[in-house]
């Protein structure tokens, strides 16, 4: 028999079944960052009822305003200031976390199966950073907002799962999850790059200074938070007078810790802080955000005006079209030129629907709306305004797509949770060890003689009742 050529090889599943240890890890992130979604969708809605109910307006204005914070170290900051540059910079420090857990221990550190999420992410930035362009390019807008549709709220999208009950098999989860970080990867980039003011190079130099003494401290295995965390408090001051934003200085002491276990570890240094730091971010940092810049102005005047002013139809288009277009076409490309096909129990409109969720950018597409058009107030609430409203739209778009296969999502759920022998290992990974049907076939065989049993005392009482009816029929009135 002639050998196999290389097209009779089986092809790379994409999102196939995750591995028992990456699926625990995805469960308990995601698990955390579902609570903060519900916090953040509450504290937006808040901020929204804030700011336009007419006796409470003022007041808004006026809470987020104040300035507090000590002058001579040039951080006399509004509350606003302090939720965007401040606690913004917890939420970019669990996802330098994220990004070095995923290039050193999860889905990255394999170039062929990174290679597909990452395309699917990269697309799903390029093409609503496109679609921004185009449109303000046709409507003589203009293009300084192009960075703000290219974000994904990964908290927001699972709050939307959430609050519609729906259930996302692992690998579909899994796979947001890393578009997402990929995505806060692509996004401090640009924050970096394109939103940096006059630096000051004095500053930045004990910016700089301070993180080596930091990635030294974590090399030579010096422990205590008291250390670190004026430590870290120290750097983020510094970055922020350089001039560079203040976030980088989380995502940099992020992507210092140690994510890879030891023998003997339970859990990495960074993997045990992220379980620290997370709810943190997920239920303090991203809410108190979301409270001070969601609040805007929606009036009939104002809502129409997102969809007929360039920069604002940009956002919206970017976010319900450019996302979805791009998130959807580049894993399709990219899947059929790896020639990786997809998991045998989803379809494409399971993918189209994911890309249609990753429409949601909340948090960091508002901080980029506010880095953008720092210059023009008006326009930086009318950005956020069409940040609010194509997340919207994208969610309600999301939703009826995935409710559509709910059924089918909760079934595979069902499949991957099940435990039938009890030992902590769901069933579907123990399919190869001969352990587990061994065991298996004693629990059916107890089932069975249970039954058995039951089968026998049924048909004992049923000739019972079958010869008593006789004998009372038999007997003389």
């Amino acid at each position: 028999m002639a050998a196999p050529s290389p097209t009779d090889q089986p092809r790379r599943k994409f999102l196939g079944l995750l591995s028992l240890p990456e699926r625990r890890f995805v469960a308990d992130a995601l698990r955390a960052e579902t609570v903060g979604g519900v916090l953040l969708l509450t504290a937006a809605i808040a901020a929204l009822i804030w700011a336009n109910v007419p006796a409470l307006a003022d007041s808004y204005e006026s809470v987020r305003s104040f300035h507090i914070g000590p002058a001579s170290l040039g951080l006399d900051l509004s509350l606003q200031h302090w939720a965007a540059d401040g606690l913004l910079a917890i939420f970019f420090f669990v996802a330098g976390i994220e990004l070095k857990r995923e290039l050193v221990a999860g889905d990255l550190r394999d170039a062929r199966a990174a290679a597909l999420p990452v395309i699917a992410a990269v697309c799903g930035m390029a093409v609503p950073a496109l679609v921004y362009v185009l449109t303000n390019v046709l409507g003589n807008g203009s293009t300084d907002g192009w960075a703000v549709p290219t974000a994904t709220d990964i908290a927001f999208a699972l709050a939307v799962l959430a609050v519609l009950g729906t259930s996302l098999p692992s690998a579909l989860r899994a796979f947001l999850l890393t578009l997402a970080v990929v995505d806060d990867l692509f996004a401090i980039m640009i924050i970096a790059v394109f939103f940096t003011s006059d630096i000051n190079f004095l500053a930045l130099g004990g910016a700089v200074a301070g993180l080596v003494l930091f990635w030294f401290l974590l090399r030579v295995n010096v422990r205590g938070w008291y250390v670190y965390i004026p430590l870290a408090l120290v750097i983020w001051g510094l970055m922020y007078n350089s001039g560079v934003h203040s976030t980088i200085a989380g995502v940099a002491m992020g992507l210092m810790l140690r994510c890879h276990r030891v023998e003997g570890e339970r859990q990495s240094p960074g993997e045990h802080i992220e379980h620290l730091v997370r709810p943190v971010s997920a239920g303090l940092a991203v809410p108190f955000f979301a409270l001070f810049s969601a609040g805007v102005s929606l009036s009939y005047q104002s809502i129409g005006q997102v969809f007929t002013r360039p920069e604002t139809l940009g956002v919206v288009l970017g976010l319900v079209v450019g996302k979805t277009v791009g998130i959807f076409g580049g894993t399709w490309l990219a899947a059929r030129f790896t020639k990786a096909e997809l998991n045998d129990d989803l379809a494409w409109p399971d993918v189209f629907a994911v890309a249609s969720l990753a429409g949601i950018g909340f948090t960091v597409s508002l901080l980029i709306g506010e880095l953008a058009f720092a210059d023009d107030p008006v326009l930086t609430d009318e950005v956020k305004a069409a940040v609010l409203i194509g997340s919207l739209i994208a969610a309600v778009i999301a939703g009826i797509l995935l409710k559509m296969r709910n059924r089918k999502y909760r079934a595979l759920t069902e499949d991957e949770d099940r435990d039938e022998d009890l030992d902590g290992i769901p069933d579907i990974y123990e399919q190869d060890k001969p352990d587990y049907h061994l065991r298996m076939a004693k629990i059916y065989e107890a089932k069975a003689a249970e039954h058995l049993r039951k089968a026998e005392a049924a048909a004992g009482r049923a000739t019972e009742a079958a010869g008593g009816s006789s004998a009372d029929g038999g007997r003389p009135a």
